[in-house]
């Protein structure tokens, strides 16, 4: 099974995935932006859509969406439109989020081949086994797991509030925590919970390596170090600041939506950013002003990088790839995100 798809049971697609993954389209070799960007607008009005575009997105698409950030913001968004097509250029699990908090509403994605390493390292028969090890825990899944995952869950949390909502379960209560472990000890070191971590990971945080940061800010002693709490150099980057070795007052743990904050709020300075390269795209938008420098210049998501121009002008030209998750399971895993937003 591809990286981040769900079973034909989670959630079902128009269109074979084969050919989602290698459809003819149209090559945009002779078009410039603002040709191809007005076609993608009269088609999206034309269908009463909209286009949504995750951070990681490339600089095209990011800057043709109606709304670009992080998933859970962008199906939040989405739903608060009258819009009757969402265009939501992201991997799969945030097309089925979308789906589950706007069933009202049609969810595409250009390419249904774009997966999530993460969200991949789990599926719900796993969940319901470790679960079964542990009668009467709190289930804590972060956003990127599939609707199957989500709907075996009992709380929902992102990178911005995972500490909020693990803070927010009873103390005598055990937690499993899924899928991403970097993000589990970031969260423990917090809160100061023990808490049961599933060993997942981002293929592309995890590579990104403590050296390499340690390095560029031994070169830059004047940046600030933003850094994804799904990096798995984020431990020791805080050892390191702990102790002296790195800028302490500079040295921060962020989501990627607290990373465009920041960068609103601190113009023209210089930043090492510890992400998927996708979003200093973004950054620089932000804080034209700022010195923007990549942990890793190779810290690039392929599945986010499927959805290119061309797959999403020839998704919008035919009404091509529905993600569309099942009633039942779309109403289980909604009940969880809501809880989530109840906490805050």
């Amino acid at each position: 099974m591809l990286a981040g798809m769900t079973s034909s049971t989670a959630s079902t697609a128009t269109g074979s995935l084969a050919s989602a993954g290698h459809h003819t389209t149209e090559p945009l070799s002779d078009l410039d932006y603002d040709t191809w960007a007005e076609e993608v607008h009269t088609l999206a009005r034309e269908r009463n859509a909209i286009v949504v575009a995750h951070n990681y997105q490339v600089p095209w698409i990011q800057d043709v969406a109606d709304f670009t950030g992080d998933s859970l913001e962008l199906s939040r968004k989405a739903a608060a439109t009258d819009a009757a097509e969402i265009y939501f250029c992201g991997v799969h699990f945030m097309a089925e989020t979308a789906s589950i908090l706007c069933p009202d509403k049609r969810v595409f994605i250009p390419d249904l081949a774009a997966g999530c390493s993460l969200a991949a390292t789990i599926d719900a028969e796993q969940l319901r086994a470790w679960k079964a090890e542990h009668p009467g825990a709190v289930v804590v899944s972060y956003i990127n797991t599939t609707a199957e995952v989500k709907a075996e869950s009992d709380l929902i949390c992102t990178s911005s509030n995972a500490a909020k909502v693990v803070e927010s379960v009873p103390a005598d209560k055990e937690i499993l925590f899924l899928p991403d472990m970097f993000l589990g000890e970031h969260v423990q070191r917090v809160t100061g919970r023990d808490l049961h971590i599933w060993m997942g990971e981002c293929h592309v945080h995890a590579g990104i390596g403590p050296q390499e940061i340690k390095a560029l800010a031994d070169a830059n002693p004047d940046a600030d170090l933003l850094i994804h709490p799904e990096c798995g150099c984020a431990s020791s980057m805080l050892y390191l600041a702990s102790i002296g070795e790195l800028p302490e007052d500079r040295t921060k743990i962020l989501s990627t939506g607290q990373m465009i904050s920041y960068a609103k709020e601190h113009p023209g300075k210089k930043f090492i950013v510890a992400t998927e390269t996708g979003i200093l795209h973004r950054l620089r938008k932000e804080n034209p002003e700022g010195d923007w420098l990549e942990a890793n210049r190779l810290a690039v998501c392929q599945y986010m990088k499927m959805n290119t121009p061309e797959k999403l002008l020839h998704a919008l030209r035919e009404g091509v790839y529905e993600v569309k998750v099942p009633t039942e399971i779309a109403d289980a895993a909604r009940a969880p995100i809501e809880r989530m937003l109840e906490i805050g």
